[in-house]
């Protein structure tokens, strides 16, 4: 039996949520998780790990992507969750959008992403982040 689209949700978001209690956060205490599903059913998650050389920090999203992609995967990303220990939405930063864009364009994907806080969640496709993105074919 096929999961729910909310039970897909529910589930990836439970996914984040765990990555995230396996945060290196010592600098900002700010945790961050995310979980990212592909068209197969795999799914790769992540967490951010903090640098006391602050611009060396990696985030949760980029970390999930690494392991993805070191793992083999090019393309097939359908949906993100990405949550985080505050009580604000959380949404994928500049760079994240980036990195998740380029993941996805290698399959032609435009993936749901899950923005969430302890009370709300949030969907909006990564285009609508990432508007005029520029990708592999831009070069």
């Amino acid at each position: 039996m096929s999961q729910t689209v909310e039970q897909r949700r529910d589930s990836l978001i439970a996914l984040a949520r765990k990555a995230g209690e396996k945060s290196y956060a010592p600098y900002s205490n700010y945790r961050v998780g995310t979980a990212l599903l592909f068209d197969d059913g795999s799914v790769f998650t992540g967490t951010n790990i903090e640098n006391a050389s602050y611009g060396l920090a990696i985030c949760a999203e980029t970390t999930a992507v690494v392991k993805a992609m070191s793992d083999g995967k090019r393309g097939g990303l359908v949906a993100v969750a990405v949550t985080g220990s505050g009580d604000d939405l959380v949404t994928p930063c500049g760079r994240c959008r980036q990195v998740l864009y380029e993941l996805a364009d290698l399959g032609g994907t435009d993936p749901i992403i899950w923005c969430c806080s302890p009370v709300e969640v949030r969907e909006v496709k990564l285009s609508q982040l990432l508007p005029h993105a520029f990708g592999p074919c831009n070069l």
